[in-house]
């Protein structure tokens, strides 16, 4: 039984630190609970800040995990607007960075999360430049769109992944003018490869937005502090009264790496390495959410997954492990994102180079179908685009590893649950 004059500190107000607390609790741990966080909004979810929040859709207060009053009520001590700096694992306290103050832990989880890759060019340092990773830069950047819509203002966005995407929806739903420049030759190559993503470069298209593929922004021109343009590696240059940067986000591992945990390589994210228990090269330490990189045998390989699943399914898992239980971390990958009136929800993992074909089931011109990576017969991951509450089949089928017929997969009138036998 975990001790009641335990401790645990949880380092990380997110979604994953926030759940990890109310497992804590639920589970029945009755010791000190501490919860740092080096925001001073109450732990809140991310989703919203680049979909529903951003386009005015949802208020403020449904960003967020819990009501305030939920942490005092369940005695979690909250430390708003705090960083830790540095951990000494022989002491086993945590400093925070504003006064040092030294906090003793037991159990201590690192769920700091991940922050926005920086543009490393001129003009950066303007003030129509943006990045979307907090909720105070999405209340900032929703002013900027509504502004820019009224003014049919023009913005430039670096990068064509799932943030870039969802704020070039939400800046022409506000009638802005959006440029999209990306290095890759279609939007979300690095996870769904060039055939679906052509199908998210076409739905923008039909919307308005330019693309600039093959390309990377060199400079953000600007006058008296204001941006005036953006150009390219090709010399040109886009008028631009906002840029933002969504050229994917960082690990934040600096506080496990000064501790000397062990931390992966890039090719496995950068992230701080834990077992299948969530549990780090220090058994007292554990990370989870977008920090944390963990083995996943259905995928014989190392994972670091920055979605929202992870965090809300991590975190509760790293706390069981702290109290003790037997936890093997190895849920599918999963998320989704809504961009104008395509919905769309992916389980898996099968980046470029890892499958063979990709199979679609349904009709990808009118944007409803689902599509399933293989190789080798088996299913790796699979995307539903305006279908609805096939989630569970679809990582069903992959976890089972049933090598399937790739004419019964397209097949929309063949139920998915009996592909699982292993048709021939």
């Amino acid at each position: 039984m975990v001790d009641a004059d335990q401790t645990f500190v949880i380092v990380g107000g997110g979604l994953a630190g926030a759940k990890a607390a109310e497992t804590l609790r639920s589970e029945g741990f009755t010791g000190r609970v501490i919860l740092i966080c080096d925001e001073r909004d109450h732990p809140y979810e991310r989703p919203p800040l680049s979909k529903g929040y951003l386009l005015g859709k949802e208020e403020r207060d449904s960003v967020f995990v819990h009501e305030p009053a939920w942490y005092a009520r369940n005695d979690i001590e909250l430390h708003l607007g705090q960083t830790v700096d540095a951990i000494d694992r022989t002491a086993k306290t945590v400093r925070f960075g504003e006064d040092g103050t030294l906090v003793h832990y037991d159990k201590l989880l690192l769920a700091t999360g991940a922050e926005p890759r920086r543009l490393d060019i001129p003009g950066t340092d303007l003030a129509g430049v943006h990045h979307l990773r907090r909720l105070a830069h999405a209340e900032r950047l929703k002013g900027v769109l509504m502004s820019l819509g009224r003014d049919n203002g023009h913005i430039v966005i670096a990068g064509a992944g799932w943030i870039g995407l969802e704020v070039a929806a939400a800046a022409r739903e506000y009638g802005a003018e959006v440029t999209v420049v990306e290095h890759n030759p279609t939007p979300l190559h690095g996870v769904l490869g060039p055939e679906l993503g052509a199908v998210f470069a076409e739905l923008h298209r039909e919307h308005g937005v330019r693309f600039q593929f093959g390309r990377r922004l060199t400079e953000i021109v600007g006058q008296d502090g204001m941006v005036l343009a953006a150009r390219t590696d090709d010399g040109e240059e886009h008028p631009a009264h906002d840029v933002l940067a969504a050229i994917g986000a960082a690990p934040r591992i600096g506080l496990a790496e000064a501790a000397g945990l062990e931390i992966a390589d890039r090719a496995h994210g950068r992230g701080v390495v834990v077992d299948e228990r969530l549990r780090t090269s220090d058994p007292d330490i554990y990370a989870a959410g977008d920090v944390a990189s963990f083995p996943h045998a259905l995928f014989d390989t190392r994972l670091r997954v920055e979605h929202w699943a992870n965090a809300l399914n991590g975190g509760p898992a790293a706390a069981r492990a702290m109290l003790g239980q037997d936890v093997v971390y190895d849920r599918v990958p999963y998320f989704f994102s809504d961009q104008y009136d395509l919905g769309m929800e992916y389980s898996g993992w099968a980046p470029p180079g890892t499958y063979d074909e990709v199979v679609i089931r349904g009709d990808a011109g009118k944007r409803e179908f689902i599509a399933f990576w293989v190789k080798d017969g088996r299913v790796l991951a699979g995307m539903n685009v305006n279908v609805w509450d096939v989630t569970e089949q679809i990582q069903r089928l992959i976890r089972s590893q049933a090598q399937v017929n790739t004419e019964a997969l397209a097949d929309p009138h063949v139920p998915l649950d009996s592909l699982t036998g292993g048709a021939s």
